[in-house]
């Protein structure tokens, strides 16, 4: 499929920030399965470029003024084709880094009892996808009962989550499994579902020896396919985020964040 992508991330405060730093991962890599044909980040300063420790391109700026609202935006076009296993290149972070669990996945003496009879025994592609459908049975997709800080246990707990806190629940079972995983973040073509447009899944390795990584998208049990755009990896969302950062002053906040995503001919 050939898409057009524009992804627009707006702040609003109730009084002036005085200094701000953001940090953007809102560009996709041209690997297997996606190719980039355009691609452009807008911020309201210039910001640096550089490649972070998972091979993600990374968008700094610093703003040094005092300002009340600010706008990110992230266009381009992307042709895209099924493609569910990707090979790291000889510099990518060790897989067994991928193994220790973050604050964001650690499962719980419950959550491991629980889905005791679903964790894989060895890393394969059945028994990875036997353990999605079971999070996905299990997690109804309910979008604003979570947000970004929504631990794995926390969303377990309620029983209900988004694409996030299923990738986070997956990392948390896969990792303890013994199997190195990691979150993706990306873009989710589908006309019938709008809110999945930013979207995110996870990679697990199914050989360590050589790198080989296999994509699941744990919010529709299945292995990702074209409708997918990879945008960063990490170890969990909060390395992986398209956009963080950390401010001094500006009071209450307000955030609106709109993505379309376009199917062209």
């Amino acid at each position: 499929m050939r898409l057009k992508i524009r992804h627009r991330t707006e702040y609003r405060y109730e009084t002036p920030v005085r200094y701000s730093i953001q940090e953007l991962r809102l560009t996709p890599p041209s690997i297997k399965g996606q190719e980039i044909h355009k691609w452009k980040v807008s911020t309201p300063i210039k910001s640096t470029s550089s490649i972070d420790t998972f091979g993600n391109v990374c968008n700094v700026f610093v703003q040094e003024s005092p300002y009340t609202s600010m706008m990110i935006e992230a266009e381009g076009e992307v042709h895209t084709q099924d493609a569910f296993e990707f090979i790291d290149d000889a510099k990518a972070v060790s897989p067994y880094y991928l193994l220790q669990q973050t604050h964001l996945t650690e499962p719980t003496e419950e959550m491991l009892k629980y889905f005791s009879a679903n964790l894989p025994k060895m890393n394969s592609v059945d028994e990875v996808l036997k353990l999605a459908a079971a999070i996905q049975k299990t997690i109804e997709y309910s979008p604003g009962q979570t947000n970004f800080a929504t631990t794995a246990a926390q969303s377990f707990a309620m029983k209900s989550g988004v694409c996030q806190d299923h990738a986070h629940i997956m990392l948390g079972l896969c990792r303890a499994s013994n199997i190195p995983a990691r979150y993706v973040s990306g873009y989710f073509f589908a006309e019938e579902s709008p809110n999945l447009a930013s979207h995110a899944w996870i990679d697990f390795c199914s050989d360590i020896d050589q790198g080989v990584w296999i994509s699941v998208d744990i919010t529709h049990a299945c292995l990702v396919d074209s409708r997918h755009i990879r945008l960063a990896i990490g170890r969990d969302y909060y390395s992986a985020a398209p956009v963080k950062g950390v401010r001094s002053g500006g009071g209450g906040e307000e955030l609106s964040a709109s993505i379309s995503i376009q199917q062209l001919a």
